[in-house]
């Protein structure tokens, strides 16, 4: 189905609705592994945006380090029309340069990204960062001073590694000149706000409404329910303790802090773990910071002492006993 005669011939959204200014161009870099999701969810609010105005309100230029097709995470090669490189030296002029990686990046990639932002980054280009492409930016030292997010699975080994950084657990941020978002679908929340931005609110809802999107999210909203939220039902209580358990980690809450801060007693807060989580809230509490713990030894080069200080363990042959109570090896094992 063409999605400009489906709705832009009901006449809803006159093309002079939304003004007949030069569209804003996008540069997106896509790197080996890249998240297939994140670059559609991205790219296709902006292509329902210009088919409901009538006109081109953003237009866009996927580039790659060499100019050749890039394969996605799940294999899917994706073509590129131009090399980074070239994007340079001609001296083309974006509104936003957007970047979307992998997981991982050839080392010896990595000099050739750095050159690339730093460049871009002088010229005062806006700079989005998708998933882990935020840890690229942190990287290339472009981040100082700046609030940043990144995928929640990476959240906790970057602000590890990046203890200098303003890092939150967000959808997405945008700060000056940099935007960073968590990727895979809040790339779809991210393009909505720059349609709200650039449109209008009717075109931005009717967006929405084409994705069967039941309602625009905050960037500021988390990225996900905390471990057992699933099992809170309506308890905001309980929601409150699960994020301030999730919150706090490498110093951990007793109790009784934990209860004063929910506004219950402790006895009450007990009741609630037992009869919705099914389970008590110091056993849950230590299952969010072993979880931690396993992403720290997955993502970063921490000793397992460190690890386990960063998870609000003081010994570490205690930390030791707990993992392997948990996920049946040891933290040594599993790196």
């Amino acid at each position: 189905m063409n999605v400009h005669s489906h709705l832009v011939d009901t006449g809803a959204f006159p093309a002079d609705s939304v003004g007949e200014q030069e569209p804003l161009s996008l540069a997106i870099l896509i790197l080996p592994g890249f998240s297939h999701l994140a670059l559609g969810a991205y790219i296709e609010p902006l292509h329902v945006a210009n088919s409901l105005a009538g006109r081109e309100v953003f237009c866009w230029r996927v580039i790659s380090l060499d100019g050749k097709s890039v394969p996605s995470s799940i294999g899917l090669q994706v073509a590129a029309t131009a090399d980074a490189a070239d994007f340079i030296t001609n001296g083309q002029r974006f509104d936003h340069v957007v970047i979307v990686a992998g997981h991982s990046l050839d080392p010896r990639k990595l000099p050739q990204v750095n050159h690339f932002l730093r460049n871009i980054a002088r010229r005062n280009v806006k700079i989005t960062a998708m998933g882990t492409a935020t840890w690229l930016l942190a990287q290339a030292g472009l981040l100082a001073d700046t609030r940043c997010t990144i995928h929640w699975s990476r959240l906790a080994a970057f602000s590890e590694t990046f203890k200098e950084l303003n890092v939150c657990n967000a959808l997405f941020v945008t700060d000056g000149q940099f935007s960073t978002c968590a990727g895979e679908l809040a790339a779809f929340e991210l393009a909505l706000d720059l349609v709200a931005r650039h449109t209008n609110a009717n075109i931005c809802r009717e967006v929405c409404r084409y994705a069967t999107a039941v309602s625009r999210r905050s960037g500021c909203d988390r990225q996900t329910s905390p471990a057992g939220f699933a099992f809170a039902g309506r308890s905001r209580k309980l929601a409150a303790a699960l994020h301030l358990m999730e919150d706090n980690v490498e110093h951990p809450l007793n109790l009784t802090k934990l209860a004063m801060l929910c506004n219950i007693s402790r006895r009450q807060l007990e009741r609630l773990f037992l009869e919705q989580v099914g389970t008590s809230p110091s056993r849950h509490y230590r299952r969010i910071r072993l979880e931690h713990a396993r992403r720290l030894i997955d993502g970063t080069n921490l000793s397992l002492t460190e690890v386990a200080i960063a998870c609000g363990f003081q010994s570490p042959s205690h930390f030791s006993k707990c993992f392997r109570a948990m996920h049946g090896a040891a933290p040594s094992d599993c790196r």
